[in-house]
């Protein structure tokens, strides 16, 4: 059954776990990233994103710096800052947004070019190396924003700008004479086309969509021959190889996710977008298989993927180590993406599953409690070198390659989009947000409030109140973790195994105004055990309670955290602990761990080492690196 998200803008969400992250995305990340942006933080390594724009509208003297991208995170800023201005109004906040778009149309060349860094130098090189200067990357990323800035405003400057833009890439990009036959080397463009289609109703938007999935990977490889005209020159190293650029063979025909992470999940998102609008149940059935051998073969327990730090990406199966993995919080933001526009090809509980283990561990790890420092990579385990230095990096203020702070912002301030859906005359539940909503379902309007303090609380409320009386379908996902849920309907119990199919509780009636839907979904703590194929996670377990990951910090459990052993008969239990400044639900349990004390200076020993007894604390995984530094590690041997 096919989908269609009801957007943010009809949702609000209040307090809970996630209205804090959203107000601190508009308090706090969006005015930091704008510091940022600008270099007017100290700390932080230089952007030059706005330095960038000002140069190429002669507005200022320099050369262009930084990557070739750069742009991108101004367009990312400004869609955050829109989704934010539909949450709440914020005069300085829209002041500078129009600031930038103003600036942004100055700099944009007559044929509708939009690119500082071959504005500012190269200006001949344009278009000549689609594998690695990512212009149409950029032009994705600004055709994104200014159509959430123009439906959040009605100011239509960046949409016209923007427009421009795609129209000058539609006359550079096709199969006809003149034409160049490419695709974007870092995809993003494909599922803002698809947006601009849903936008406009204009066939030609969808259709240039389609073209660069179905181009990709056609031999020859346009990649290869491009190189050959600009005799071999490349921004980037040319040991990235046809899998790295998702070109080794047409997409039609593969069936493993490849590549740089982002790169390939973005692409998958267009290309799920084009199956859904086309009906192109081909196409559909790539995807899903890619989705399938991604979350089965090559997904972290986070929900994260891309297990090398060296191209950010997949490297083969069951590889999943855990302190290089590199796990990128764009890869989650990505992996949430694609599995939201899945649900809109086929309403089923994998989906959401997915979607909610990726934001509830590998999306919110990202940001510090207080929202100004911010992970890259999300590793799975850090531990401390020799004389205590952090083994593995610890939150920074910004990054040379900025992606994932303005990602994580768009992200969060439109998280709405991901709570419901709708199919004809039924609603979809994904996700258990304490929230309003307004949902049209045909004629009738329905108004939903969900009350709930989930992650941490089992219960989740419904108030469902139609303008109108009527029959329609209220449907709930009912997440796989969950070992007894129930549910009732004004107070009466529902058979659950009679009304649920794909992992959705599906309740058809007569629906008046207040009406009260009940789900209870126990939480235990709960082992994971991870398949044998994975070599690095042999006889260690994973700690889960509810949605939620858990890991172990030095900071309660000491040194040598490889060395601690929790026993198959040690029972786990559930308090209430500060970490940080929050009070969080924490797991204990008692464990042993191997000492060091008698070792001296012996690298290698018979016998049976000596153990001491402990009490195991474990913490949420993405609280972890907001106290003192320290080792903290997800899978813990098993004894």
């Amino acid at each position: 059954m096919q989908a269609t998200a009801v957007s943010y803008r009809n949702v609000t969400i209040d307090g809970g776990f996630w209205g804090t992250k959203v107000d601190q995305a508009i308090d706090v990340i969006l005015p930091r990233s704008w510091e940022a942006l600008n270099d007017r933080i100290p700390e932080t390594k230089k952007s030059g994103c706005i330095d960038n724009f000002l140069i190429a509208a002669g507005r200022k003297k320099g050369e262009h710096h930084g990557y070739n991208f750069q742009d991108s995170d101004l367009a990312k800023w400004i869609e955050g800052v829109a989704h934010g201005l539909a949450r709440r109004p914020d005069a300085k906040l829209e002041k500078r947004a129009d600031w930038a778009i103003r600036l942004i149309g100055e700099i944009q060349d007559k044929s509708g070019y939009l690119d500082t860094c071959f504005t500012i130098q190269d200006r001949d090189k344009r278009w000549s190396n689609t594998r690695d200067c990512h212009e149409l990357y950029v032009a994705g990323h600004h055709l994104e924003a200014a159509m959430a800035y123009f439906e959040t405003t009605g100011k239509r400057d960046y949409l016209d700008t923007s427009l421009k833009n795609v129209e000058h890439i539609a006359k550079v990009f096709g199969r006809k004479k003149g034409q160049i036959p490419s695709y974007p080397g870092h995809s993003e463009l494909e599922l803002a086309l698809v947006k601009l289609y849903r936008m406009s109703g204009e066939k030609k938007h969808l259709d240039l969509a389609a073209y660069f999935i179905n181009e990709r990977g056609r031999k020859p490889v346009y990649y290869d021959i491009e190189k050959k005209k600009r005799n071999g020159g490349s921004h980037w190293s040319d040991c990235f190889k046809g899998k790295y650029h998702i070109v080794h063979k047409p997409f039609r025909e593969q069936t493993e996710p490849v590549g740089h992470a982002i790169r390939a999940i973005y692409l998958y998102c267009g290309a799920t977008d084009v199956a859904k609008e086309t009906g192109d149940k081909d196409l559909e059935k790539v995807v899903k298989t890619i989705w399938r051998n991604m979350t089965r073969k090559y997904m972290y327990v986070t929900g994260s993927v891309g297990s090398a730090r060296i191209g950010e990406g997949f490297t083969g199966e069951y590889d999943l180590p855990n302190e290089t993995g590199y796990c990128e919080t764009c890869a989650a933001i990505s992996t949430a993406m694609w599995a939201q526009r899945l649900l809109a090809l086929d309403v089923d509980r994998e989906y959401g599953d997915i979607m909610e283990r990726a934001l509830y561990n590998g999306v919110v790890s990202c940001p510090s409690e207080d929202g100004n420092l911010f992970f890259y990579a999300n590793r799975l385990s850090s531990y401390l070198k020799p004389g205590g230095k952090q083994g593995q990096t610890q939150r920074r203020p910004w990054y040379a390659c900025a992606c994932c702070p303005p990602n994580l912002a768009r992200l969060l301030l439109s998280l709405g989009d991901y709570i419901y859906s709708t199919a004809g005359s039924s609603v979809f539940t994904h996700l258990f947000i304490n929230s309003r909503s307004d949902i049209k379902l045909g004629r009738r309007t329905v108004h939903i409030e969900q009350k709930t303090s989930y992650p941490w609380s089992e219960k989740v409320l419904f108030k469902i109140s139609p303008d109108k009386p009527g029959t329609f379908t209220f449907a709930v996902r009912i997440p796989a973790w969950c070992r007894k849920p129930s549910l009732k309907v004004n107070g009466k119990s529902v058979n659950l195994k009679t009304v649920t199919r794909k992992g959705y509780a599906r309740i058809k009636r007569e629906w008046g105004k207040g009406d009260r839907v009940e789900l209870v979904l126990p939480m235990l703590p709960e082992r994971l055990r991870c398949s044998p194929h994975v070599r690095m996670n042999g006889g260690r377990v994973a700690l889960q309670y509810g949605p939620v990951v858990y890991c172990l910090e030095g900071a309660d459990n000491g040194p040598r955290l490889n060395a601690v052993r929790l026993p198959a008969t040690s029972k786990l239990t559930v308090k209430k602990m500060a970490v940080g400044k929050r009070t969080v639900p924490v797991l204990t349990g008692a464990a042993e761990r191997v000492t060091a004390d008698d070792w001296g200076n012996d690298l290698y020993r018979t016998g049976k080492p000596k153990v001491e007894k402990m009490r195991l604390t474990a913490v949420p995984y993405h609280t972890w690196a907001n106290r003192a530094d320290g080792e903290m590690l997800v899978w813990i041997r098993e004894e």
